[in-house]
């Protein structure tokens, strides 16, 4: 293990080690227990969880930054929904269509909400569903 030039207090280091050794079904007791005692839960790619100190002020709510466009469904217009997918994701019409056809399917990650809106708009109009997540 390399030094950092981060310096860590003692008790951080020593909950950081016990949470290292857990177990698998530790880690998911842990996990439920946060989650159902503290209302703290993973993070949605499961490997970061972030716990505010209990006595601190309460953190301000979380403002979702990022957005990712799900289609739910094609509806009527499939061929429409393929172009605007197209379109959208700069796949061949063969792959467009089989992510059509794939739904739940995940059209855009990661973008903007004003981005997110537009793409769904687009979708929408075509005559998908549409959520954003």
């Amino acid at each position: 293990m390399s030094e950092s030039a981060t310096a860590f207090a003692e008790e951080i280091k020593t909950l950081g080690e016990k949470i290292v050794g857990l177990t698998l079904k530790q880690a998911k007791e842990l996990s439920d227990y946060l989650k159902e005692v503290h209302g703290i839960e993973a993070a949605s790619g499961g490997g970061v969880m972030m716990v505010a100190p209990s006595d601190a002020a309460p953190a301000a709510p979380v403002v979702q930054t990022e957005f990712d466009v799900v289609m739910t469904s094609f509806g009527e217009k499939k061929l429409d929904v393929v172009k605007v997918v197209k379109n959208l994701t700069g796949l061949s019409l063969m792959d467009s269509k089989k992510l059509v056809e794939a739904v739940p399917a995940k059209i855009k990650e990661g973008v903007s909400k004003e981005d997110a809106e537009k793409v769904k708009a687009e979708l929408t109009e075509a005559g998908a569903t549409v959520e954003l997540k």
